[in-house]
Formats: structure tokens, sequence, C-alpha cells
């Protein structure tokens, strides 16, 4: 079975030349000069469908989709969510992970559960793992290389360095 990865989602037409405004959800923006192939979601199926030309403007990304060209034919495409399998993934730096990996992953600090990694919130300094404790209360980590001892995708087990302090949310 064929697994897919979330890239970027149509957010926009841009022209009236079949170029489509993307909204990326990559940290690696280069990625997106070399796409090809990409899937797009209908309802429930994954359509294979070819990038034809990708342009850069200032901080924005637009593609031409193969088959694609009227208003008409681009607006069935706004909106979706655009992925790729995973032979077109792109390689991650060491000490850099997905979000799809670190998804329900527990957390261990000082050989305790200190939760399950519920969320990750993209700010403009560094992202934050949102974990749920056996309690249900909210707890925020910054993702920073520095707390992380350890992480496995696989197992789904991330240790933090030893310490005393976290991150609880004020609510």
């Amino acid at each position: 079975m064929t697994e897919f990865f979330l890239i970027a989602k149509i957010s926009a037409l841009d022209g009236k030349n079949g170029f489509l405004k993307i909204e990326p959800f990559s940290d690696f923006s280069d990625r997106f000069s070399k796409l090809g192939k990409i899937y797009v979601d209908f309802f429930g199926d994954k359509k294979e469908l070819f990038v034809e030309e990708v342009r850069k403007k200032k901080s924005s990304w637009s593609i031409r989709i193969k088959n694609f060209f009227s208003e008409e034919e681009c607006s069935l495409l706004l909106g979706k969510d655009i992925f790729v399998d995973s032979e077109n993934v792109f390689p991650l730096p060491e000490n850099t992970f997905f979000i799809h990996d670190l998804m329900g992953s527990k957390v261990f600090r000082n050989n305790e559960l200190v939760g399950k990694i519920v969320d990750v919130l993209r700010t403009a300094a560094n992202d934050v793992y949102v974990l749920n404790d056996e309690k249900g209360n909210e707890i925020l980590i910054p993702a920073l290389i520095s707390l992380i001892e350890s992480f496995d995708p696989i197992t789904k087990i991330m240790v933090l360095t030893p310490g005393d302090e976290l991150y609880y949310d004020e609510d």
C-alpha cells in the first residue's frame, strides 16, 4: 500500500494561464522546484497528477498541472491538499522529523511518561510540541534539539534531556 505525505494546499488561482498558488506545509521550500508527480485527494482517492511548471514569486509558489488549463478546470483543484508518495519524500536533515512521525509519540523525561504529542505548533522562533498528559493537561515543549535526547519514529518514543521544568498551558 502506498503511503502519502501532505506537502501543500492549493489556495488560489494565479492568473488565467493555469497556474495555481500553493500554501507549502514544508520547511524545505526548495522541494517545490523539483516537483514532478503529485497526488490530490478526490473523494477519498488519491489521483496522480503531473506538474508541468513551477514558479516562485518572492516567498510564494505556484504550479501548473498538466491538462488543467482553464480557470474552470483549475477551480476544481482549489482547496485541495497536495501529497507526494514515499518515493518522492524530501530527505530530511539530521535531527529533523516529519510531523506525522511525531504525532502520537510518547514523550519521556527522567524515565517518566510526560505525555503524548497531539499537535505541533509552528511559530516564528521554533516549533512547539503540544502534549497531553495522563490527566488531560496540555504541556507545551519547544521543539529544540537541545531538549531532545532521542527520538525513534518507528516506536514513536521521544526522550527529553533530564531536567526539572516543563511548560504547561495556563488554561
